[in-house]
């Protein structure tokens, strides 16, 4: 379940000793907030450059007037200890990626990891509930989440040839699903389901190239919205919550990790990956994977967040 704006909730960053990526070169989607900036942030503090791409610049419009921008996080990265370089980009328009993959390939001369985070299925969740029946669901709802999805698999074939010209590379679907537990929403648990087989086709594709292809599933990440509504949640989230650099760091340690061909096409749980390497949140917790206990949905779930923080006010 991922959110909009990195936070860290207030606390003093945990000690992380990362693994050296100096040298690699990674490209995270959807990357102006939320998730996809906590897991640049993370790979520039590992010391690798970092391509940001999202659509909301410095100096122009916001999607739906959130804070952050691709400038910002770029920032961030080389704040860190990496190399980050602002791409504004709209992954559903074909034209605008394959320039930025040709930017890379000219700009970089290779492509090591790339994190497929942009996401554009929360937006409009105000006009109809999230959590609707399918007969109520709007068709623009199916279009964004398909639109998501359709992003994934194009900026993976243009990752690809710049990978094979290094014999290795790292594509990561940011997804959730929980074995066969239904999301509570017909087309939001079509997509998810879709994004992680996607990464089936993609591993058996490039097992002879050396491309590794994961699904990599966040838990509940506090994000600024998350955090406006922190009070009216309850105590449960408390228990699983994590921040976006928690996804980050699994990122870095599963570039790293010398049996990493071995982890190809499969699901992974950050949390899980926390316990195999050791590695801690930013508050110095280890939050277990994330799962759909009791009867409430994830979709249900994301229509009460809404609702909260609708009634909050913009964060």
């Amino acid at each position: 379940m991922t959110g909009d704006t990195a936070t860290t909730g207030g606390a003093v960053p945990a000690p992380w000793a990362p693994p050296d990526l100096s040298g690699t070169v990674a490209l995270v989607t959807g990357a102006s907030r939320g998730v996809g900036r906590g897991v640049a942030t993370a790979l520039g503090q590992a010391g690798a450059t970092v391509w940001v791409t999202g659509r909301s610049a410095r100096g122009g419009t916001t999607t739906e007037g959130l804070p952050g921008t691709v400038d910002d996080t770029a920032d961030e990265v080389t704040a860190a200890g990496g190399k980050g370089i602002a791409a504004r980009c709209d992954h559903t328009d074909d034209a605008q990626v394959e320039a930025l993959f040709q930017r890379i390939g000219a700009e970089s001369g290779r492509l090591d990891l790339l994190v497929n985070n942009a996401w554009a299925g929360y937006e409009r969740s105000h006009d109809v509930r999230f959590d609707a029946p399918f007969w109520q669901q709007p068709r623009w709802r199916w279009d964004l989440f398909a639109g998501s999805l359709r992003g994934q698999f194009v900026a993976s074939q243009l990752a690809a040839p710049l990978m094979m010209a290094a014999s290795s590379g790292l594509i990561v679907n940011i997804s959730f699903t929980d074995g066969d537990v239904y999301l509570g929403q017909t087309p939001y648990d079509i997509t998810k389901a879709a994004s992680d087989r996607m990464v089936v086709g993609l591993a058996y594709d490039g097992r002879k190239q050396g491309i590794v292809a994961v699904a990599l599933h966040p838990g509940f990440v506090r994000t600024e919205r998350v955090e406006a509504a922190w009070e009216q949640l309850g105590s449960g989230p408390a228990q699983v919550v994590h921040s976006p650099q928690y996804v980050g760091r699994a990122v870095a340690h599963l570039w790293t990790d010398p049996e990493l061909t071995d982890l190809s096409g499969r699901r992974l749980a950050v949390g899980d990956l926390a316990a195999r390497y050791g590695f801690t949140d930013v508050d110095g917790r280890q939050p277990p994977a994330f799962k759909l206990e009791g009867r409430m949905t994830l979709a249900t779930r994301m229509e009460r967040l809404n609702r909260v923080t609708a009634s909050r006010g913009p964060t």
